[in-house]
């Protein structure tokens, strides 16, 4: 069985750009992105690389899912993280402006 997350709704007091530079302000979740610029990666090999718990680390991932930067997809008892383009295509755009 194959579960997909969609990105959480953001506050509607607060623009999604906010939350994207917010996400983005923290150094672990800017190395997470950069990971999955590569390739879409499991929390397990995600989490490797950092010194800290895994409850800590997943709480990271949610705040990346929760502006709609990445996306994850459980199959079986793993669970997926793929990077999301159009919020960056967003953070990009402001920026050009």
């Amino acid at each position: 069985m194959t579960v997909t997350t969609s990105p959480q709704t953001a506050s509607p007091n607060v623009p999604p750009i906010d939350g994207i530079f917010r996400a983005l302000a923290d150094p672990t979740r800017r190395r997470v992105v950069e990971r999955l610029n590569k390739s879409p990666t499991s929390v397990g090999e995600l989490a490797q690389p950092f010194d800290m718990a895994l409850p800590s680390f997943i709480e990271h991932l949610k705040v990346l899912e929760g502006c709609g930067l990445v996306r994850s997809q459980k199959t079986g008892r793993v669970r997926t993280y793929r990077l999301a383009p159009e919020p960056l295509k967003l953070a990009e755009d402001w920026l050009a402006e």
